[in-house]
């Protein structure tokens, strides 16, 4: 199969969709691969690492979506690259489609076929191409809260943990999975004060164990949240439903309850967030305030750290790029249904429910798709 990877164009996007290594273990297995010149440049990868190993380098990304069957990206594609997506396509790469019709309607009328990472699923439910960027992105959303709390950044003026005869700053994380533990970790290791809300008791159950008394858990509901984000200094935003739009669980009423100079961090601002006041924004301008309280919801936080998150993405995305090229997608899907549950459209219909039920869509299943 020919595989191409286009270079990223969204606004501070460093990440490539496939490393050297990956391109060299599809090469061996007998396939092509054709890579957008500079496309690895912002993670060290460059045009003479793809070539070594085989890779074709391409100078524009016309020619890339041309030549290539399978195109593996990293973010959803942009409008400017609707058009260059046919029939005979498979797009692999994150797309989060239920808080954006307009990606949804260019994909629908490219006629490709469009595999989200998101939403393919392992044998335990678990969401295998999501989870590293979900680590990336629980980790950051400290660093960056820790670094909006400042004056100068239009912050309360708080150190994260304190200091000795001064309180840490009280950390209200929503949604106890992948993003909201990694979380944890990362401002129970800067000694904050850290509460998890979430509606599983085995996942509080898990976090209570693993965290041994240095957090405390919550069940979410709306009065505890009420009650809670009065006191918090800033609030992480974690909640995941997997790929329909993210509940809102912090209304615009909440966060004038807030203290100024509070911090909002959304990791779920590529699923609409989960705050009624959060607007998606970039690495460029990445906060901004509303009844001053800070809010960071930056849709493409682990491109920040683009070399840590291109690795760990191949790393995961590999074994299903493998498998789609060395099948062909309409049999790599029926033979593997975990796969299959990424798929969300194929043939201008949309193939995901919760994509559907969100925007308001008719939900198709394709007819050759047996496999789920």
């Amino acid at each position: 199969m020919r595989i191409g990877v286009p270079k990223e164009i969204k606004v501070h996007e460093y990440r490539v969709g496939l490393t050297p290594n990956g391109a060299a273990e599809l090469i061996s297995a007998g396939h092509e691969v054709f890579v957008q010149s500079t496309a690895g440049d912002g993670v060290g990868f460059y045009d003479a690492d793809y070539e070594r190993v085989g890779a074709t380098i391409l100078p524009d990304a016309d020619e890339v979506f041309e030549k290539g069957e399978l195109i593996v990206k990293v973010k959803e594609p942009q409008p400017v690259e609707y058009p260059r997506l046919k029939e005979h396509h498979t797009l692999f790469t994150y797309l989060h489609l239920a808080p954006d019709p307009r990606q949804t309607q260019g994909l629908m009328e490219s006629g490709c076929t469009a595999i989200a990472y998101e939403t393919v699923e392992d044998r335990e439910g678990r969401l295998p191409l999501l989870r590293p960027m979900s680590e990336v992105a629980g980790r950051m959303s400290v660093q960056v809260a820790a670094a909006a709390l400042q004056k100068s950044n239009g912050g309360r003026g708080m150190l994260l943990g304190g200091v000795p005869g001064v309180g840490p700053a009280k950390v209200m994380i929503l949604g106890g999975g992948v993003s909201g533990s990694h979380a944890a970790e990362m401002a129970v290791g800067m000694r904050a004060d850290v509460t998890v809300f979430d509606r599983s008791i085995s996942k509080m159950a898990e976090l209570d164990s693993l965290f041994r008394g240095t957090i405390s858990t919550r069940f979410s509901t709306k009065a505890a949240l009420d009650d809670a984000v009065k006191e918090a200094d800033v609030v992480i935003g974690a909640v995941l439903v997997p790929g329909a739009a993210a509940p809102k669980l912090v209304t615009h009423d909440m966060v004038k309850t807030m203290k100024e100079g509070s911090v909002l961090v959304d990791i779920a601002i590529d699923q609409g967030g989960c705050f009624e006041t959060s607007r998606a924004t970039t690495h460029d301008d990445p906060t901004y305030i509303v009844d001053g309280v800070v809010h960071y919801c930056v849709a493409n936080m682990p491109g920040a750290v683009a070399r840590t998150s291109t690795l760990a993405l191949t790393n995961a995305t590999l074994p299903f790029m493998r498998a789609l090229a060395d099948k062909g997608t309409r049999k790599a899907l029926n033979d593997d249904p975990l796969l299959a549950h990424g798929l969300n459209v194929d043939a201008g219909k949309v193939a995901y429910k919760p994509v559907a039920d969100d925007l308001g869509l008719d939900y198709v299943k394709p007819s050759w798709l047996t496999s789920i």
